[in-house]
């Protein structure tokens, strides 16, 4: 059995000129990232690996996430392939994972997030929102074998408020 929580990125601000990658969270999405990582925290997950997109964005919802979660810092693998849009680089990444590994957290970006949840799970997600976390089950024991299995859980910031 793997499983696999996948969180979006918080809402970043388009006030600053800087490149995609660097641009920062908004207040809001600072917010709603310390709403949904403590709804998250009753869950008693403890996660084998997390990995991160390398996007400031991602990065810094996921420090946020790791904090409320009271999960070391130093645990955080950055990954290029998670810093995709269309979902392919990630499924790849994903189906590359260590068998030891039985359950990961992943933050990235949209589109990609909401199709995985679409191809992966079992329950149909519009648009994963921005903090949005989907916990995806599989009855699988190596990861190469990723395919369908059950949406156990969808945490939105909309419906914590």
């Amino acid at each position: 059995m793997k499983k696999i929580v996948l969180i979006r990125h918080a809402k970043s601000s388009w006030e600053h000129q800087v490149s995609d990658r660097d641009r920062p969270l908004k207040k809001r999405g600072l917010n709603d990232a310390k709403l949904v990582s403590q709804a998250f925290k009753t869950n008693d997950f403890e996660p084998d690996a997390v990995f991160s997109s390398p996007a400031n964005r991602a990065l810094t919802t996921c420090k946020i996430f790791m904090e409320n979660l009271n999960i070391d810092l130093n645990r955080i693998t950055i990954v290029e392939d998670l810093y995709d849009f269309g979902g392919e680089s990630v499924v790849n990444f994903l189906k590359g994972l260590h068998d030891g590994y039985e359950n990961v957290m992943i933050f990235g970006h949209n589109h990609a997030f909401t199709s995985i949840c679409n191809i992966f799970g079992d329950t149909f997600i519009d648009n994963l929102p921005t903090s949005g976390l989907v916990v995806l089950k599989m009855n699988i024991n190596s990861w190469s074998d990723l395919s369908k299995g059950i949406t156990e859980l969808t945490i939105f910031p909309r419906d914590l408020k």
